[in-house]
């Protein structure tokens, strides 16, 4: 396979880039050059192609006028030459896009061979991919890296945000690093927006190893005392990395000031930077509160660094008993997290976006709301006093960082190449529709998984799944145990549909949604829930046509009361003993697995559903009694052997995907999919 990477902005060059040498030169490059070189390194790729913009900047390094660069063997970059022969920032990319639009045109026309997939990073680059896309008919995959909407108190950018959508609802696929960008950020776009986002967790990149003692060698004439614990920050100086911040809090505190150094590597202090303006606004800020004379020999603001020092500085601040720190106002991932982490450098980081999902993974320190200065004083002054949880937090960031591989999210996103580029919409009948719920349904045993697999590459049934899940977070499990992609997703415990559409692109039901919206009073209910005192599991499970909480059975008769007198109509569904999901009346999987089969022409009686739990009751009890059937796992739980009866309805005695297959067999519709010794070690 060749794939082809386009990211503009920016100085991208390899091995070496100078992190923070241009505003634009920041940690996506460090991700594109990971993903490229794990990409190259697979036997199913035989190249792998960056491209982004020449300019003619002596200044930024010769490097970036050279038409075309071999890396390695199977990776090269290739620049794009336009008019406009100089280095543009990021605010003035925009006017040149046509130009470079035609520009990679015309390269592909000339091209020996075509890429099988283009990997468009920002909207700017997508541009660039779906007029290929339209001109050639090659699929694109885009990574926004930073959506316009998600940036804290910022002006909104109207082109930016339409340039971001059109980005979203047209690419083939979509991949983000962590939950927030997958479900949070990309729902400011629209309940559409979603519809092929794939969450793909990236790898970490680490820098080379420092020689003994440089770090601190590097700031022994900045420090006093260079051997007191490193409160250590590198980001960009941009506003939304609020460093600022970080720099007021060590400042008015006379406790973090007795006890650490605060180090704070913002970019490269050169005047490519420096003719920036929010840069030099933002160094112009730190200054004023760190370089005053009662800070002098406690701080430490370097005008320049290497990759070498980066690492000289992780590495020194781990070994002072420091802390890394990230207060971006909204940080999309968060890759210093697990640089951080991989140098066994315990974080206080910002709660909002990708690294409250890191930490909660890694466990390697604390989340606070970046503009609580209380807050972040009293995380830094825990990992600074509590030596017992620092070390906790230090081995748990060493011992879990490998979770974070180019590898991994190069096989993974292998898959979705070969997905999208055999992309077909729903034409022939299919033998059954089998609609299945995931957790502890089709997973829990990896060999009746594998058999699963196997009977759907066998006999091609239409495959759907029923899920609590939402559609990133389905689509990840399902990559997790090797289980093949659906092609309809039912999510959210029956609020979202999505069918394949005449190119065989995944895209939300609009019916479904507008019949969902009829009855749906969301503000409403909510209040009611408040006043109930709902114990709400976290923002990133709420959706548009799903409330989520916490509690058992009792609870949700409770609630459920509660709703009625309060006149907020709604359906409570309780899971696993201990999960409540508020829905509107009109949805559930049930009546979603209905309008799926209805949309894509599939008559009930040859519809099959599958499940173990409570939020599977109303799509099993559904066929109880016909046209449909419905398999109850082995490991049913919520009672549901006990609720369930119908003549339609299957008891498998075997377990997860083993019960769905013992099921399918008794039905007709999965012949000898099961080895006979097998079935029985499943039952």
């Amino acid at each position: 396979m060749f794939i082809c990477h386009i990211a503009l902005g920016g100085c991208l060059t390899a091995p070496s880039v100078n992190y923070g040498v241009t505003e634009d030169t920041g940690g996506h490059i460090a991700y594109i050059l990971g993903a490229a070189r794990a990409q190259a390194a697979r036997g199913d790729v035989d190249a792998v192609q960056i491209v982004t913009r020449a300019f003619d900047e002596p200044s930024l390094g010769a490097v970036h006028a050279q038409t075309e660069q071999q890396v390695s063997r199977s990776l090269s970059i290739r620049r794009l030459w336009t008019a406009e022969r100089g280095y543009l920032s990021k605010e003035n990319l925009a006017a040149e896009i046509p130009a470079l639009v035609e520009a990679f045109l015309e390269d592909l026309a000339q091209a020996k061979r075509l890429p099988d997939v283009i990997h468009a990073h920002f909207a700017d680059a997508a541009q660039l991919a779906l007029a290929a896309r339209a001109r050639f008919g090659i699929p694109v995959i885009y990574t926004p890296h930073s959506l316009a909407l998600s940036k804290s108190g910022a002006k909104v950018d109207a082109p930016r945000v339409a340039a971001e959508r059109r980005a979203l609802l047209e690419a083939d696929a979509v991949v983000l690093s962590s939950r927030d960008e997958a479900e949070v950020q990309v729902a400011a776009y629209g309940a559409d927006a979603q519809a092929r986002v794939h969450r793909v967790s990236p790898g970490v990149s680490l820098r080379p190893p420092a020689e003994a003692g440089a770090g601190r060698a590097l700031l022994a004439d900045q420090l006093s005392d260079p051997d007191r614990p490193t409160l250590l920050a590198v980001a960009r100086p941009v506003a939304r990395k609020n460093l600022a911040t970080l720099a007021r809090v060590y400042a008015q505190s006379p406790a973090l000031q007795a006890r650490a150094n605060l180090v704070i590597l913002a970019g490269q202090h050169g005047d490519a930077l420096q003719a920036n303006a929010e840069a030099r606004a933002e160094l112009i800020r730190l200054r004023e509160t760190l370089e005053v004379p009662e800070l002098r020999g406690k701080v430490a603001l370097p005008p320049s660094h290497t990759q070498g020092d980066v690492a000289a500085l992780y590495d020194r601040a781990a070994q002072t008993g420091g802390v890394f720190v990230n207060l971006a106002l909204h940080e999309p991932f968060g890759l210093t997290m697990l640089e951080a982490a991989s140098h066994g450098l315990p974080v206080v980081a910002t709660r909002e976006g990708g690294p409250a999902d890191i930490v909660a993974d890694l466990g390697h320190g604390l989340c606070v709301p970046p503009r609580d200065v209380d807050a972040i004083e009293a995380a830094l002054l825990k990992l600074l006093d509590d030596r017992a949880f620092w070390a906790e937090a230090s081995e748990a960031g060493r011992a879990h960082v490998g979770r974070y591989d180019w590898s991994k999210w190069a096989e993974d996103v292998q898959h979705i190449c070969e997905d999208i580029r055999h992309a077909a919409p729903v034409t022939t009948p299919a033998p059954v529709l089998l609609a299945s719920d995931i957790d502890n349904t089709l997973t829990g045993c990896a060999p009746s998984a594998a058999l699963f697999n196997a009977w759907i590459a066998r006999d091609r049934p239409l495959f759907a799944v029923a899920t609590g899940r939402s559609l990133p977070e389905a689509r990840r499990i399902l990559r997790d145990w090797n289980l093949p992609s659906p092609r309809v997703f039912i999510t959210s415990v029956g609020t979202e549909i999505y069918l394949p559409d005449a190119e065989g692109r995944l895209c939300l039901d609009e019916r479904f949604a507008q019949k969902l919206d009829a009855g749906w009073d969301r503000a409403r209910v909510e209040r009611a829930l408040k006043d109930f005192g709902f114990n709400w599991q976290a923002p990133v499970e709420q959706r548009r046509w799903k409330l989520s909480g916490f509690g058992d059975m009792r609870t949700a008769r409770r609630l459920e009361r509660h709703l009625a007198r309060r006149g907020a109509a709604a359906q409570i569904v309780a899971s696993h003993g201990r999960l409540i999901d508020v829905l509107p009346l009109a949805a559930g999987k049930g009546p979603a697995v209905c309008a799926a089969a209805r949309r894509l022409g599939m008559p009930m009686d040859r519809v099959v559903v599958a499940g173990d739990s409570g939020n599977d009751f109303d799509m099993l009890q559904a066929v109880e009694d016909g046209p449909g059937r419905g398999i109850l796992v082995g490991n049913a739980m919520d009672g549901l052997r006990e609720r369930l009866s119908g003549k339609r309805l299957y008891h498998a005695r075997a377990a997860h995907a083993a019960g769905v297959l013992e099921g399918l067999e008794t039905f007709g519709f999965a012949l000898n999919a099961m080895e006979p010794p097998v079935k029985m070690v499943a039952q």
